[in-house]
């Protein structure tokens, strides 16, 4: 074992702080550090890296450091204090000599541990059993790769922004910002970080030059096939990332009706489109089902992005595998039948629209367009695509359908 970085014992004590609050309150543990590090402005880039570092990582591999500890989790500080020593040697790092709190579990053999894990997948990468096996029902042979690769940390990913910069420009412009990064191989837009960087500080950032979005998501708006002058709807955007992604591709022209039911997500986009020089985008919150009813027949383009279990996602959030429950998946997957039936009525005769996932799940993704064609032969499907977490991105899903 190496000796590793110096353990501060407020810093340690923050991420004991960020795990007792995560886990005993249910909140996403990106809020939580948030918080901690709000009220500790004093902390430099060096601290606040080594709490989220290590906050994410024990909740990415929670299953897995309490089978290596041998214990039931707990929320008790003592066992945290334990459990993070462990994440410690787990790293390959000595643990200090004057620290009691790790006095138990020094002398643990952690690697024998993991090798009687051999044929015990779920807690080897660290998944409820639950959502393990629904995984391996309905993904197969994939499952095993996708499993571990959900655990290695999401790259950052930008896309640049055609209605200001090149790419190539924005390459050399965050060369200049001390960011080195790289052209992303599946589109003409996308980048990908060589490290990790705030980069909202970011001049180019600030001049709406790129918006932070995963690789994954970036070939969800180009699937729509939109082209300038057209009418698309968004129907559910959110913070409009793809709503952005559209109006670039459409030069600024046509019109972009971005929706979703929570309409301060409506009032980031307003604010990122003036950022970003869009000017062909109007939100508007869906209030009831007349806000459907009233543009029935209207889209040449329909984006439903819909609500699902994020799955796809958990290299960057974590916290699902232990948050989802199969209460909560079934409620998804209700609401995602619901707004493929009921909002795909806003599609003109021609028209085409994308219905689209972040998730691994077959039963939230090409089972719910079998289902949906089915039950609307005027639909046909022209083509679906899958991005798996063992690709190169996150994981999403997207299929293009037509109306006759």
């Amino acid at each position: 074992m190496s000796q590793g970085p110096r353990l501060h014992k407020n810093l340690v004590a923050a991420v004991i702080e960020a795990l007792e609050t995560s886990f005993g309150k249910g909140y996403y543990a990106d809020k939580v550090i948030e918080r901690i590090l709000k009220r500790n402005p004093k902390w430099g880039s060096r601290d606040r890296g080594f709490i989220a570092e290590n906050t994410y990582e024990m909740v990415r591999w929670w299953r897995l450091l309490w089978d290596l500890y041998g214990k039931e989790p707990s929320l008790k500080r003592k066992e945290l204090y334990r459990l993070f020593g462990i994440w410690w040697q787990w790293q390959g790092y000595e643990l200090p000599q004057d620290w009691p709190q790790f006095d138990t579990v020094r002398e643990l053999d952690l690697k024998a541990r993991y090798a009687d894990l051999k044929n015990h997948l779920a807690i080897r990468e660290s998944w409820p059993d639950w959502l393990a096996e629904l995984a391996e029902s309905e993904l197969g042979e994939a499952w095993p790769e996708i499993a571990k690769a959900s655990n290695i940390p999401a790259e950052v990913f930008l896309r640049t922004n055609t209605l200001k910069i090149d790419r190539k420009s924005l390459l050399k412009q965050l060369e200049h910002e001390n960011c080195p990064a790289r052209p992303m191989e599946a589109n003409e837009v996308g980048i990908v970080l060589e490290e990790r960087k705030n980069t909202f500080r970011f001049k180019t950032f600030q001049s709406g030059f790129f918006e932070v979005q995963d690789g994954g998501s970036q070939m969800i708006a180009p699937y729509l096939e939109v082209e300038p002058g057209m009418r698309v709807i968004d129907a559910c955007a959110g913070a409009g990332g793809k709503s952005l992604h559209l109006a670039a591709m459409m030069e600024n022209k046509g019109s972009i009706i971005a929706m979703d039911v929570e309409a301060w997500k409506l009032k980031e986009l307003q604010k990122r489109a003036r950022r970003n020089g869009v000017h062909n985008i109007e939100t508007r919150p869906i209030e009831n089902s007349k806000s459907i009813k009233r543009l029935h027949d209207s889209a040449d383009r329909l984006l439903l992005d819909v609500p699902c279990s994020g799955t796809g996602v958990i290299k960057r959030n974590p916290d699902t595998k232990w948050k989802l429950r199969p209460e909560h998946l079934d409620r998804v997957r209700k609401i995602q039948a619901d707004i493929i039936n009921d909002y795909s009525k806003m599609l003109k005769s021609g028209g085409k629209m994308v219905y689209a996932t972040c998730s691994i799940l077959r039963s939230e993704n090409e089972e719910q367009v079998e289902k949906f064609l089915a039950n609307h032969p005027e639909f046909s499907l022209i083509s679906d695509q899958r991005v798996n977490p063992s690709e190169w991105s996150d994981g999403f899903y997207m299929a293009l359908l037509q109306k006759a």
